[in-house]
């Protein structure tokens, strides 16, 4: 454990007494979960772009955006950026450069112009029906890398933080 000297300090008319050793915990970083599951999901997803970036050329936020779309159906801006947790200017930059391959469309809601409902083209769903069987045939190769417990394990840990956290 770390020890922190401080001699006697005053602020605004405040003293604090601090010359005895205030001990404090320090954080292992790389054994917390929080932080490993941070790195286990950046470091898997970073993995899986590796395909369709090759295959298309696409960013994550624009793979996001386009499986987003292809399994909900039509979506706003608005709620691709809540399915997928990104940030809405993510979100627009992928919508705007799905637009220009024209893999989506934007149709302007009927009561608020503000609101624009997002849909995938014949293209756009072509290519994610393309995408689809590589992308299952990496989450079980990713998977393969465990034993049957330890897939039946992870599963089972993953849905159960999911659950816990989403209450």
């Amino acid at each position: 454990m770390l020890t922190k000297l401080v001699s006697f300090v005053t602020i605004e008319n405040v003293t604090i007494n601090d010359a005895a050793p205030m001990e404090y915990e320090i954080l292992d970083l790389e054994s917390f979960l929080p932080y490993r599951l941070y790195r286990l999901a950046d470091t898997v997803s970073r993995e899986f772009s590796k395909i369709y970036k090759e295959r298309h050329g696409l960013t994550r936020p624009e793979w996001r955006t386009l499986s987003g779309l292809a399994q909900r159906g039509t979506m706003t801006a608005t709620e691709l950026g809540e399915q997928s947790a990104m940030h809405k200017t993510k979100v627009s930059r992928a919508v705007a450069e799905l637009e220009r391959r024209r893999w989506l469309t934007r149709t302007p809601d009927e009561k608020d112009r503000r609101v624009e409902h997002l849909a995938l083209t014949k293209a756009g769903l072509a290519a994610y029906r393309e995408m689809v069987p590589l992308a299952k045939a990496f989450e079980r190769e990713l998977l393969a890398k465990l034993g049957k417990e330890q897939r039946v394990a992870i599963v089972r840990g993953v849905t159960a933080l999911e659950r816990a956290l989403e209450g």
